[in-house]
């Protein structure tokens, strides 16, 4: 029995034995994870994959590595642009461990090395940088952003950046004030653009359409009696009284013109080359060229010589002399001298003397009594 007893006991601790050892030995390793052997503080090249792996239970350690694409986002970097603009910018970096061992044993923390690597690249591209490609060229600056952080990592660290992206920039408010300020004067623009063009547009239809009606008179007085419906089925209260525009053809017409003066614009004979000009010059087109009308030949007539009659000659007056006239002379006339009139004297009144008026002072005594004083 007692030999039985120290077999179990044996058989417990073998047991037990196989089963550290066992649980030392067996590791399993993930799909998206790689292995890597460290033999007493040796990395063993070559990687373990995934699924179970054996290693030694004494003197072998498996450190287990992420190849995942990991996303970090870089913290708000503040800095200075190359056109002198303030600006906020943060980002997202996306990379992987391409190489396990150069990401275990050449850098500590590669996590927080690609964050401080993120953040000053950021910096140096904000610097290297204008304010309108940070807004407008966004794939431009990732792309550089990429390659500036990618370039110290991948070689060295075994860590590859596969995409950067800036996320959000941040303004001034005098710089957003100053770009809507810029933005609504711009739409102004265009706004006025294209106010002028269909102005022109419409001008150049009003003058093809004046060329028509000036061919047709006719034309002209129904338009006249179109505004007269117009205006009567807008307005009821309105009394439109239209006048014929033959009558005012019939005026013009009767009213006389000078010798030189020819017929008036409204009477003018708006034919079918005018019209043609109106349509070439709305549609860009040079019109074509009316052939020239015959000029019928003069003949001279004969001008009758102009006699030159005999101009009689003029008898010259004779001027008779002008007899100068005795000037009489002038007497002068004797001034009677003035006499000077005595100034009477002037008597001085006797102004009599003003006595003044006695006044009494009152005399105060030793025993308090009042005295009148003379």
């Amino acid at each position: 029995m007692e030999v039985l007893g120290i077999l179990l006991v044996i058989l417990i601790v073998l047991v037990l034995g196989g089963a550290v050892v066992a649980a030392r030995s067996l590791k399993v390793v993930q799909q998206y994870e790689q292995g890597l052997i460290f033999r007493f503080g040796k990395v063993l090249p070559g990687t373990r994959g995934p699924g179970l792996t054996v290693i030694r239970p004494v003197g072998d350690r498996l450190q287990k590595v992420n190849m995942q694409i990991v996303a970090m986002a870089v913290p708000a970097q503040e800095g200075i642009t190359r056109d002198n603009v303030t600006v906020r910018v943060d980002a997202v970096v996306y990379f992987r461990v391409v190489d396990p061992i150069k990401a275990v044993v050449n850098v500590q923390n590669y996590m927080f090395a690609v964050s401080q690597q993120a953040q000053t690249s950021l910096r140096q591209i904000i610097g290297q940088s204008e304010m309108d490609q940070l807004l407008a060229e966004r794939d431009e600056v990732n792309r550089e952003l990429r390659r500036v952080i990618d370039e110290p990592t991948e070689g060295p660290w075994g860590i590859r950046v596969e995409r950067v992206e800036i996320k959000d920039v941040s303004l001034p408010e005098s710089m957003k004030r100053s770009m809507s300020r810029q933005a609504e004067a711009e739409r102004e623009r265009r706004a006025r653009i294209i106010t002028a063009d269909g102005e022109y547009q419409a001008s150049k239809r009003l003058a093809a359409a004046a060329n028509v009606m000036a061919r047709d008179p006719a034309a002209l007085q129904l338009r006249l009696l179109q505004t007269v419906v117009e205006v009567a089925s807008e307005r009821n209260s309105t009394l439109v009284m239209p006048v014929p525009v033959e009558l005012l053809r019939f005026f013009e017409k009767v009213t006389p013109a000078g010798p030189g003066a020819g017929l008036s614009p409204s009477l003018a004979d708006f034919g079918d080359v005018g019209v043609a000009e109106a349509a070439a010059a709305i549609g860009g087109v040079p019109p074509a060229a009316s052939p020239p009308e015959e000029i019928p030949p003069v003949e001279a007539e004969a001008i009758p010589p102009v006699e030159a009659e005999a101009i009689p000659p003029v008898e010259a007056e004779a001027i008779p002399p002008v007899e100068a006239e005795a000037i009489p002379p002038v007497e002068a006339e004797a001034i009677p001298p003035v006499e000077a009139e005595a100034i009477l004297p002037v008597e001085a009144t006797a102004i009599p003397p003003v006595q003044a008026p006695e006044i009494k002072v009152p005399q105060i005594s030793a025993d308090g009594e009042q005295a009148e004083r003379p």
